[in-house]
């Protein structure tokens, strides 16, 4: 039985790949990695894949696809896992390997004990590349540690702290129920990771260790700040996804969980809105204000909840001086929070 799927989705990825399997590999004959070769056409990674399968049969699979983006890949990764649990990692990322083991430990000791923990939680590093501190993404004040528990016992989110996909080892079966189905050819739907099988999940355990890296720093990077105002577009889609396809009536009674859902839609409202800004461009700024208009109109007590809070007033300053503002928030955000 395996106990812990690896997602890899690789694209181009020959260059860092190996790094990021090698991190993975020690943890043995418990996991499987699955290497999902979204159509590379530019080097050899899908050979590289094919290497580590036919290196550790036992461990490694090496699955090609024509090219679909990150979302296509997740979903055919998903598709093929195995284990009891999954966990993504970027191709150009890696995990603390002595952390990833104290993670196994756990996880085989929560099934043991039929603990039905639905998401594993730990924490993540920002790498960012030139940067003498490298912040560190942690709950410690958030949720309760080395203990399986229900949504009422998490404490308070503080603005900056919340869960990305880099935090999230979900039950297999979760990510299943919650028929997740990633939009192809479309960048940052690993906020619809974190977000859409919350629903699903009722029993949490946080593991305060730091087991991935999140690395930032190349320039044609998803996250570089020139490269998420070329693909705005893709940034409202991924936001009218999360949005309108998931109903947080259904967990209304769930107080906890629904205020930390309808928090991290505030931040997802605030990147898009942010960056919409520094873009300067009339069609984004109009985009904007259309979006809001159109929330206010779809779900009129989600638009109130999102935009009579700090956050939302925020990005709806008027005037040029409320843009700069907004901006000016923006690049403090930036240096307290270590984000891109």
């Amino acid at each position: 039985m395996k106990y812990l799927s690896f997602i890899i989705p690789c694209y181009n990825s020959s260059e860092y790949m190996k790094k990021c399997i090698n991190s993975i590999l020690p943890l043995g004959d418990d996991i499987e990695i699955l290497i999902v070769d979204d159509g590379s056409n530019k080097d050899n990674t899908l050979e590289i894949a094919k290497n580590f399968e036919s290196k550790y049969p036992n461990i490694c699979k090496a699955i090609h696809k024509p090219n679909g983006g990150h979302g296509d890949a997740l979903n055919i990764g998903i598709k093929y896992a195995t284990g009891l649990f999954t966990k993504v990692v970027d191709s150009d990322d890696w995990i603390d390997t002595k952390a990833g083991q104290k993670l196994l430990e756990v996880i085989k000791y929560q099934e043991s004990k039929k603990s039905n923990v639905d998401l594993f939680i730990t924490n993540f590093i920002y790498d960012k590349v030139g940067a003498k501190h490298k912040k560190t993404m942690d709950y410690v004040f958030s949720i309760p540690k080395n203990k399986a528990i229900v949504w009422d016992k998490i404490r308070f989110f503080a603005p900056g702290t919340y869960m990305l996909m880099h935090s999230l080892c979900y039950r297999t079966e979760v990510l299943k129920k919650s028929e997740l189905n990633l939009p192809k050819k479309t960048f940052y739907v690993d906020n619809i990771y974190a977000y859409k099988p919350l629903l699903y999940v009722k029993k949490i355990y946080y593991l305060n260790v730091d087991l991935y890296h999140y690395f930032i720093g190349r320039n044609d990077q998803s996250v570089n700040e020139t490269v998420m105002i070329s693909r705005l577009e893709q940034q409202y889609k991924v936001t009218r996804i999360m949005l309108y396809d998931v109903d947080l009536n259904k967990i209304y009674n769930n107080k906890k969980l629904y205020n930390y859902m309808v928090n991290y839609m505030s931040i997802i409202m605030t990147v898009t809105s942010v960056f919409s800004i520094l873009s300067n461009d009339e069609k984004w700024l109009e985009e904007k204000d259309k979006l809001w208009g159109e929330l206010k109109r779809k779900n009129k007590k989600l638009y109130n909840e999102l935009m009579y809070c700090f956050l939302g007033l925020a990005v709806n300053l008027p005037g040029n001086i409320g843009k700069k503002l907004t901006i000016g928030g923006y690049k403090i955000s930036q240096l307290l929070y270590g984000f891109n």
